[in-house]
């Protein structure tokens, strides 16, 4: 494993790290504990240190959680755990943003994680005017004084979002989508990190599973799996499913990239393709099993890209995906 400063937090983090949005299963999945338990220490066991996780993750509020405060306290290596707060709200609107109830939402984190402070706790995507008030903020320095977290990021949808957040000086990370199908980042935002030292955490890197390349036309999802109910945002941005790709235009592109990485494997090659990014910190890919795990972490030990294959990979965004999505992220 390769580990990488976490911006200005002092943390060093395994380059791969884990996501844990469908870590008790596949999504729609009835929450498995004994799954998510196999696939934590899977993960610890190949080196990664850092674990993103947050109280809505799981069928229910605080499994994901609570199966990561279980492995905590199972382990000796020291693990960073990272938590979000604001999704519980609904409306999940700017107006039910307060400091009362997210300081609530961060205690009941530390309560069923079992732990004494939160290594970084993040601003769960709140709506955009959200970043417009200083008092949020403020909040969580009270919260960092008291011992309760130890660093405060964000989770962001728009590159507005994240260039407004990071304003704020006690925002020491941002988390956003960043893969092969959504490129955005990669221009002023990263300049702008880099000059404040800002810690980048890039989700979504498969783009909810396209960029594995073992999806078809005739693929299917469950009615719970938010790749089958939300691709026009029905639940939430649209942006989280597959990208905001159109399903179709993704599968094209998948094709072409294909022909460019040949018998490497794709999602392997698509993690390494953004680690080749300096300005990020680590990847938080997410997993069902913990062959996926495995799969994820051998990609530091895979085939590095071409220079040759970088400029194609480039061109196939350049063509199929760019007009479609770049200016709404």
């Amino acid at each position: 494993m390769n580990y990488r400063p976490l911006g200005k937090t002092g943390i060093e983090v395994s380059e791969i790290s884990l996501g844990t949005w469908q870590v008790g299963g596949k999504w729609g999945d009835p929450f498995d504990f004994k799954s998510a338990e196999k696939i934590l220490n899977t993960a610890v066991d190949g080196g990664v240190n850092f674990i993103d996780t947050a109280d809505v993750y799981g069928n229910e509020i605080g499994q994901s959680e609570t199966a990561v405060g279980k492995l905590i306290k199972s382990r000796s290596e020291k693990i960073y755990v990272a938590s979000k707060c604001g999704r519980q709200l609904n409306p999940h609107v700017n107006e039910a943003y307060q400091p009362a109830v997210l300081r609530k939402f961060v205690e009941d984190s530390l309560q069923r994680m079992g732990l004494e402070t939160i290594d970084l706790i993040q601003l769960h995507c709140p709506p955009t005017e959200v970043y417009y008030r200083p008092e949020i903020f403020e909040l969580f320095e009270r919260l960092k004084e008291e011992g309760k977290i130890q660093h405060l990021g964000v989770s962001v949808e728009k590159v507005e979002e994240a260039l407004k957040a990071i304003e704020f000086e006690n925002v020491e990370t941002v988390q956003i989508i960043f893969n092969m199908f959504r490129q955005r980042p990669s221009e002023l935002f990263f300049e702008q990190a880099k000059k404040k030292n800002i810690g980048i955490l890039a989700r979504v890197p498969l783009a909810s599973g396209l960029l594995t390349g073992k999806f078809s036309k005739d693929s299917t999802f469950g009615k719970d799996d938010h790749r089958f109910f939300n691709r026009n945002g029905e639940l939430f941005d649209k942006g989280e499913t597959f990208s905001g790709v159109d399903y179709q235009t993704g599968l094209d592109a998948v094709e072409e990239l294909k022909g460019i990485l040949k018998d490497q494997n794709m999602a392997q090659m698509a993690l390494k393709w953004i680690l080749n990014h300096d300005a990020i910190s680590c990847v938080i890919p997410g997993a069902s099993r913990p062959d996926q795990v495995d799969s994820n972490l051998a990609a530091l030990t895979a085939t590095n890209l071409t220079r040759e294959q970088t400029i194609a990979i480039d061109k196939v965004y350049e063509s199929k995906i760019k007009p479609a999505v770049h200016h709404l992220w």
